[in-house]
């Protein structure tokens, strides 16, 4: 009798979160474990409050979750060795709120740390990987830069660095990373298959880049701390740490944010506008949004009164939480009032959108008079050095 072979079941992946794209409902502890990153624990936030004498709300609200040598890099801060910053953007589209999440608290650890900035443009990611012609995308990092520049990084310690335009700054870097990375390595960091085009595979070592490049121009090792969004993390698991001690540099660290989810779930994504608050949006289109936004609201005002709402899975409440009321004991208040049933949704949407519309014309303000200039104007002189 022949034996039945026992057909295996398929599971879907409740999550998966790329450098490319996140699908699903992230479960952030998991991920943690997965990447092989460590939570930010109450020790590590009461070192950063001995030097910051406060902590950003992002950390407060374990926004910002999860590091990879934080307290090597505060160790280091300690023992007299200044840190650099290193983020950036893939300029696939226009800027939306969950974008500037990882900027503006790049901009407290530079103030309080008193850090330089290296910003890189993946303008050339992009392009590999997607539908869009050059001219496109760099229509895309125009209006990108400005909305950077509003953030109101210091221009003098800070450099944006555009991979198609500033290539002379990376390409030594990138070689001598590449050369230490095998396709089969890379491969199983980022899942290229055989139709992956040979652009993208090296692309990895010019994400890589930055995180040597201070220690290069000064020609000593400096320390080098990555704040973003938990995505980005196997650009510096899988390659630039791997490759560190083989070139002889400090192994890079890392700080990574959770995702703003989008108005309709999930993440924030561009290429779905209703769920996106871009900061070019009109007041109406604000309103708009955040009237559609889904709520933990009950489907009577009689129900909310008598059940009370859900403001764990109310994303008009995570968009307070996250971004537009820093103040604990008002956002306490919120959620507290929910649970019963003391507040509706309609006034929770009004309180919302009235915060975005705030946020959005001071920084329309900024982004009027941003000067990108005054962030290109150094480029100049890492060249001569590199």
């Amino acid at each position: 009798m022949k034996k039945r072979k026992m057909a295996k079941k398929k599971y879907k992946k409740e999550f998966e979160v790329t450098p490319w794209s996140v699908e699903g409902k992230v479960d952030y502890e998991r991920l943690t474990k997965e990447f092989g990153l460590k939570l930010i624990d109450s020790k590590i936030l009461e070192r950063i409050k001995k030097h910051t004498k406060e902590l950003h709300f992002l950390l407060r609200r374990n926004i910002f979750f999860a590091h990879r040598d934080l307290d090597w890099i505060l160790d280091k801060y300690e023992q007299g060795e200044k840190f650099f910053l290193y983020t950036g953007r893939g300029p696939s589209g226009k800027t939306h709120i969950g974008h500037l999440i990882p900027w503006i608290f790049t901009k407290w650890l530079q103030d309080k740390f008193d850090c330089e900035l290296y910003f890189q443009i993946t303008d050339d990611e992009k392009f590999l990987i997607k539908e869009q012609t050059l001219e496109e995308i760099n229509k895309n990092v125009e209006e990108n830069l400005l909305d950077i520049a509003a953030i109101g990084f210091n221009p003098e310690k800070t450099y944006i660095i555009q991979n198609t335009k500033d290539i002379k700054l990376l390409y030594k870097i990138a070689i001598k990373i590449a050369r230490n990375v095998t396709y089969s390595t890379a491969s199983a960091v980022f899942g290229f298959k055989k139709e992956s085009n040979i652009g993208i595979i090296f692309f990895p070592a010019l994400q890589a880049a930055p995180c040597f490049l201070p220690s290069v121009l000064n020609k000593k090792n400096i320390p080098c701390l990555i704040p973003a969004a938990v995505d980005q993390d196997p650009y510096w698991r899988g390659i630039a740490r791997y490759v560190a001690p083989k070139l002889g540099f400090y192994k890079p660290a890392q700080i990574h944010s959770k995702f703003l989810p989008g108005l309709k779930g999930e993440k924030m994504s561009s290429s779905e506008p209703e769920s996106c608050i871009f900061t070019t949006d009109s007041e109406e289109d604000v309103e708009r949004k955040v009237w559609k936004a889904l709520t933990g609201g009950q489907k009577s005002l009689k129900e909310q009164k008598e059940k009370g709402g859900n403001p764990d899975i109310c994303l008009v409440y995570k968009y307070l939480f996250y971004f537009f009321e820093e103040n604990d004991e008002k956002i306490e208040k919120i959620y507290s009032e929910c649970k019963k049933g003391e507040r509706f949704c309609g006034e929770c949407k009004k309180y919302l959108s009235s915060k975005i519309k705030e946020f959005l014309r001071e920084h329309k303000k900024k982004r009027n008079i941003a000067k990108i200039e005054d962030y290109k104007k150094n480029l100049n002189i890492l060249e001569m050095k590199i």
